[in-house]
């Protein structure tokens, strides 16, 4: 009776343990989640100007950074491209950047931007074509360059 009981205790602090190790596990798991959607984040940018205009701009602007337009449009407010291939840090290596923009109304009135850039890097294009790793660039100046194309675009049509 004593060996049972000293058994049953067993197992019960081990369940309990293990419970505790799975709340610590999935804690953990909700750090690093709410880490990669702070990085997911867009940049916010609002304009003076109706959708369709910020819409137009944005195109533009897009041009202007040689991005090619792959898809959206002024109705659905999304708007996609991506830049050139250009050459990684190492031999053989490959890098593009993606670009996503969503509109909204903005609280004032005008336009609200939502911008996300991603870097897409191929390791070894060469033998591993299409195997790229895609990341989102948090800390680059590409963002202020596209808000500022975004409103010189616009400056340019209200003149014009």
């Amino acid at each position: 009776m004593f060996v049972m009981k000293k058994i049953l205790l067993s197992c019960s602090l081990a369940i309990l343990a293990f419970g505790a190790g799975c709340e610590s596990m999935s804690d953990m798991k909700d750090g690093v989640r709410e880490r990669m959607n702070a990085r997911n984040e867009p940049k916010v940018r609002s304009y003076a100007a109706d959708q369709r205009a910020v819409y137009a701009a944005a195109l533009r602007a897009v041009d202007q950074m040689n991005y090619r337009f792959i898809r959206g449009g002024p109705a659905q407010g999304k708007l996609e491209a991506v830049s050139g291939v250009s050459t990684g840090d190492s031999l053989g290596s490959s890098r593009q950047i993606t670009l996503r923009l969503e509109l909204h109304s903005a609280l004032d009135g005008g336009t609200g931007m939502s911008l996300w850039l991603n870097e897409i890097i191929e390791a070894d294009s060469s033998q591993r074509a299409g195997q790229g790793t895609s990341t989102p660039l948090r800390d680059t100046p590409l963002y202020e360059v596209f808000f500022r194309t975004v409103q010189q675009a616009l400056d340019a049509g209200k003149k014009g």
